[in-house]
Order: structure tokens, then sequence, then C-alpha cells
């Protein structure tokens, strides 16, 4: 299609000097309208050929956009929780969508003008060259202009685009944080704060941006002079030689359009090159994604238990961030066994969530080992342990759609009946009985068209759904009331009799009955047994309890 496109238009301005020095100065009627014929067919093939090569590169850099976007959303899903920290949600989200955008559009106009731009223009210049020697020579004039401009202009943008790419980061984590902290915001009376806060984001973005359009209104007035004073000085000098005889007026009007499809394409070639380093600059951070090993790697010769049974074993577990001088969890030994009840007790930043994420392996330990089964979890296909897992967060999260659909999500194929059953254990089925439309019930994003309590036990609901080995709870029951929270517990070991569950509290009226309490401090387990053991021989544990129960009921 391109060279179809390039040689008709090349072809065209042979036939107009024909057309002019044959036809109108002959006053061959019959050879215009055949000349006239030929041009209109050149120009219909061109029409043709650039609608088609607009629809092949459309097709192209669509399916190549589709493409990137799938393998930088299956990078991510694949980091762990230490790569997403390390990008941040609204980088990843730019990454994949904004940067994304700006590489399909360089492919797009890379098909249909930066290939073809050479093309015509070497074409150009060959005929330009058997037009007439003499008036060619004023490319060795205009072409050096044209180059110099164009460095000019890419020393001035390239780090522009760069620091463009940040900002619209920057724009879209303060726009994060003001829709997720909504109501944060107006319940301290900081709306005028955080608008002045983005409206500061949104006007630097806008400086960089118009540092970036500057250049492009300084840009195609120089160009459309170049190209301006270009014509003139062949009008000027072909009029010259015309005058001498040494030149025809037909073939003066071929090279005037052979000087204007040359400077056309190096306009194209300017404009493309402009476009490269913002694409690049967008490039770059995909690549970026895309090169990212994730620090919780799949084994190559995984190992399956024997036997599934839900047995937890943390040995010498230590575990530190990158770079950090003390490590968050040190020495840590203790088992969590089937048909058990094992919580997890300590004061704010103590470790409790940290440990929880070491058994589905969102982190790897640094130290020491985790098993399953007597299997190290790392030794494990992540699918095949993670199938053996129930986690309920302490932040519930609910997806858009029904409440069936939401409880299926660990268990697609599940019976109605399965799902009332885990609303009942979860103290979920009275207000979801009572909407209208029950399981099929719409669900907001995020679930925020229930309360916190609702979300919670809906979360709690899908798991108990997935029907898990190992059941692990973080800090879930915090939303709930007492009356809900003692209920849904009986209602657990009722159903979860042969199931591993790990329990993670801040309140200490959760855990008291659980079969063994681990209790942590600074990173380090300073306790393990009962209630009743650990308020005789741990100070950590009585002042936890103690600061929330009286004496008489810590005695119960």
């Amino acid at each position: 299609m391109l060279l179809i496109q390039a040689i008709a238009s090349l072809y065209l301005p042979n036939l107009n000097a024909d057309l002019i020095n044959n036809g109108i100065a002959k006053g061959n009627i019959g050879y215009i309208w055949h000349i006239g014929e030929i041009m209109l067919g050149s120009s219909a093939l061109v029409m043709g050929a650039s609608i088609w090569l607009a629809y092949l590169a459309a097709r192209v850099a669509m399916a190549f956009g589709r493409d990137l976007r799938t393998a930088v959303f299956t990078a991510v899903e694949g980091f762990s929780a230490r790569e997403l920290n390390k990008f941040g949600a609204p980088s990843l989200i730019t990454r994949n969508t904004n940067d994304v955008q700006q590489v399909q559009l360089l492919l797009f106009m890379g098909f249909t003008m930066m290939i073809g731009a050479p093309i015509t223009g070497i074409g150009a210049i060959i005929m330009a060259l058997r037009s007439n020697l003499k008036l060619s020579s004023l490319l060795l004039v205009v072409l050096p202009i044209m180059s110099l401009l164009i460095i000019l202009l890419l020393r001035r943008i390239v780090p522009a685009f760069r620091i463009m790419q940040v900002k619209i980061d920057r724009i879209n984590l303060v726009l994060r944080e003001q829709i997720s902290g909504v109501r944060v915001i107006r319940a301290f009376v900081k709306t005028g704060q955080e608008e002045s806060r983005f409206g500061e984001a949104s006007l630097d973005l806008m400086r960089t941006q118009l540092r970036v359009t500057r250049t492009f209104a300084v840009m195609f007035p120089a160009l459309s002079m170049i190209l301006n004073l270009s014509s003139v000085a062949v009008i000027w000098f072909g009029g010259k030689l015309i005058d001498s005889g040494n030149l025809q007026i037909g073939n003066m009007t071929a090279f005037l359009s052979y000087i204007m499809l040359i400077l056309s394409s190096v306009m194209m070639a300017i404009f493309m090159s402009l476009q490269i380093p913002r694409a690049a600059a967008c490039a770059e951070r995909i690549q970026e994604v895309l090169d990212t090993q994730s620090s919780v790697v799949e084994t190559l010769n995984p190992k399956d238990p024997s036997v599934r049974l839900g047995l937890i074993e943390f040995e010498n577990v230590e575990f530190r961030y990158p770079g950090a001088e003390h490590p968050i969890l040190s020495d840590i030994s203790f088992a969590a066994r089937p048909g058990e009840f094992t919580a997890i007790i300590g004061s704010t930043g103590s470790g409790k969530s940290t440990l929880l994420n070491l058994i589905p392996r969102f982190f790897d330990v640094t130290g020491g080992a985790v098993k399953l089964d007597g299997i190290d979890v790392r030794d494990q296909a992540l699918e095949s342990l993670w199938s053996e897992i129930g986690l309920i967060p302490q932040r519930s999260f609910l997806f858009g759609g029904s409440v069936a659909q939401n409880l299926r999500y660990g268990k697609a194929d599940a019976t109605d009946e399965e799902l009332w059953s885990a609303l009942a254990v979860a103290q979920a089925r009275d207000f979801i009985e009572e909407l209208p439309e029950q399981l099929e019930a719409r669900v907001a994003q995020g679930g925020t068209n229930f309360s916190g309590g609702q979300r919670q036990r809906l979360s709690i609901a899908r798991a108990l759904v997935k029907k898990p080995q190992i059941l692990i709870f973080d800090d879930s029951f915090s939303a709930l009331d007492y009356t809900t929270d003692a209920k849904l517990r009986n209602a657990l070991r009722g159903v979860m009799a042969h199931t591993t569950l790990i329990v993670v509290a801040q309140r200490v009226s959760t855990i008291l009955q659980a079969d063994q309490i681990v209790v942590l401090d600074e990173g380090r387990v300073v306790g393990i047994g009962t209630h009743l053991e650990l308020m005789e021989s741990s100070d950590t544990y009585q002042e936890i309890v103690l600061s929330q129960l009286s004496p008489e009921e810590a005695a119960l």
C-alpha cells in the first residue's frame, strides 16, 4: 500500500508537467482529456491506498495495544506486595492506560506517516534531480536548516515529555486519595485544602505541557516559513531558467511539486520525531514493569504433600524489607494445627499482618521457613497453595456485580444452597434475605452500597464458600459488634471442625476461647498458650487483656 501510494504520488507531478508542456501549451484538447483521466485515476488510486493503509495500520496498532496492556496486567498480577508497593497503584494505572496509548499512537502514525515519508521524500529527491539539477541545489540549503531546527527542538522537548509522565502519575495519586478518602476530607473540613493540593498538581502538569506546546507553537510557523521561502526560491530561479530557455514551464511546476513533497516528508518526519520522545519515555516505563521480576518466584519443581491437612509450621522465621536495618519478624516458631483455633495478638506494629502474609506467599521469608503439611511453601506451586487458603483481609473488598458472583469468586460452581449456608455461618443471611433480589442483588464497586460490617460478613461468606483447608482472618472481626462476633465464632466451630483456623485480633474477647494464642511483641514471639496459661506466664498478654477487660472478666 505504501509503495502504491508513493509511486502514484510521484507520478502525478510528471503528468502535470506533460499536461502543461504538451497539452495546454499546444492546445491539444484530446491530449488534455487523456492526461486528465490518467491523473484522476492516479488520484483515486492514492486515495484508496491511503484509506486501506490507515485501516491496516489501525488494526495493527490496536492489536499491539491490546497485547501490551495484557502483558502489563499479567506482569502486575504476578507481583508480590513488595513490587506493588514499589511502583504504587497510580503509576501502574498510568502505565497501563496513558503510556500504552502513547506507544500505540506512535505505532499507528509510524505505519501511516513515518514509513511513507522517507519513501516519498527519497523518490521526490530523485525525480527533482532528474527534472533539473540546478534547481535541485536549493535542497543543499533547505534540508540542513530544517535538520538543525529538528535537533534544537528535540533537545528541548525530550526531557519535558519524561517529566510529563511523572506528573500524570502525581495527578492520579492525588485523585485516588481524594476519592478514597472523601469522607475523611469532609469530616475534617479539608475540602478546600484538598482542592488546593489537586490544583497545585494540575498546575504543575500544565506548566510542563505549556513548555511542550510553546515549542510546537514556534516549530510550525518556522517550518511553514521555510516551506514558503523554498517555493518562492523555486519560482524565482525557475523563472530565470525559463526566461533563458533552459527550463519549460511544466517542468518547473513539476519541480515545485517535488519540492513540496520533499519538504512535506521532512515536516512529517519532524512531527513524528517529536512524538517519538514521549512514546519512548512511555515505553521505558512500560518496559520497567515488564522487566521487574517478582520477589515471589514460582518454583520450577513443585512438590505436593501426600495428604492435604492444613498444618502450618513456622520454623525460625525471619522477615525484613530490602535495605532495612532491623527485621520486622525474628525467630518466629509455632504450629497452627487442623481443627484448632490459633489466635495471634500483639500491639500495633508488632508484625501480625506481615506474619499472615507469609503463609500465602504475598511475601517470602528472608530466614527460616514456613511449611504447609511438612513442605516449605516456597517449594509448592502457588495456585496449589492458594487453593488451600481462604483469606479474609482486614479491609474487606467486594467486586462490582451481584452478591452471588462475589460469593462464587472462590468456587465458580457453588450451588445456591452452599451460598445460603455460607451466609448463615457468616451472619449475613438475614440482611441478604431482606433485599428484593437477594442473591442477585447488585454490589457496587468495592461494596460501597453495604455497610462496613455487612461487607466484612460477605467477605467471610465468600471465603467459606471456597471450603478451604486453612482459614485466615486478618483482624476481620473488628467491624462486627460483640453479639455478631460471638455468633459467628460459634457457627465457625460447628462447620469448620477440621479446618486450620488462624485469627489475628485486636479485640481480646474474640480470642478468649482459642486453643492456642501466639503473643507478638516487636516482631518476636513472647508467649504461646491458652488464655489462662498466658495470664500467668506472659506480662505482655496480661497488659493487653487488662487494658480491655476487668480482672473478673479476664479470669473467666
